[in-house]
């Protein structure tokens, strides 16, 4: 099976291309331009080094959230318009699974991005087959500290919010903190769980991919701000 996966969830975009175990393609970008300068062109460039084409895909594998909301709307819309004409089967998979998928330990793994207003999206995964420990949320940091005390250690944290649940945590024996240039996503992680998600069957036509934000947007936390201000 050839599936291929698109990251834009965060500053860096990813595309990767897989033929089952094998990972035939893989490439990312972090240069400061917006996904919807790369993405197309990341794409673009995977099918020509690997001579495939988007009808040989069998499974688009998409970051659905948590994540930049713009970033997480231009890759649905990537992997969207290159299922449609095949109908080819997407998986909408979490920004958080398909980072511990790509960082596997012996231990407890906690991916964990910067939501900014001092919280974090978050959630725990235990051993090398990322063995899932809880949802994935939106909270203060201390919240992904406070259930730390109790996982199996060693602790590892990933993701741009890492340092932020890192710190929480204190110099705890057992706890690291993987390299900065190490512990970011790879789009190879978002091809494992969309191959995950199709196993379990909840593979999805492109047309019922939705992102998954976890929280309001910025401009919607304003708006009821000023509603409750205004009921005051």
């Amino acid at each position: 099976m050839i599936c291929m996966g698109i990251d834009s969830a965060g500053r860096r975009a990813g595309v990767a291309l897989m033929r089952d175990e094998e990972l035939l393609y893989e490439a990312s970008l972090n240069a400061g331009l917006t996904h919807s300068e790369t993405l197309l062109e990341l794409a673009d460039a995977a099918f020509r080094a690997t001579g495939l084409g988007p009808e040989q895909v069998e499974l688009y594998g998409v970051c659905a959230g948590p994540g930049s909301f713009t970033g997480l709307r231009i890759g649905l819309a990537l992997v969207k318009g290159l299922a449609f004409p095949h109908h080819t089967p997407c998986a909408g998979v979490s920004t958080l699974e398909a980072l511990a998928l790509c960082h596997p330990v012996a231990g407890t793994l906690v991916s964990a991005l910067d939501a900014r207003r001092g919280e974090v999206y978050w959630a725990a995964f235990e051993g090398p087959e990322g063995r899932r420990l809880c949802p994935d949320a939106a909270q203060k940091a201390e919240a992904a500290a406070e259930f730390c005390k109790v996982c199996k250690k060693p602790l590892f944290f990933v993701g741009d919010g890492a340092l932020l649940c890192y710190n929480k945590i204190g110099p705890e024996e057992g706890a690291f903190l993987l390299p900065a240039a190490l512990r970011g996503s790879r789009a190879v992680g978002v091809c494992l769980a969309a191959r995950r998600m199709q196993a379990e069957g909840k593979a999805l036509p492109p047309e019922l991919l939705v992102p998954e934000y976890l929280r309001l947007s910025q401009a919607e936390r304003e708006r009821q701000e000023k509603l409750r201000a205004g009921e005051g």
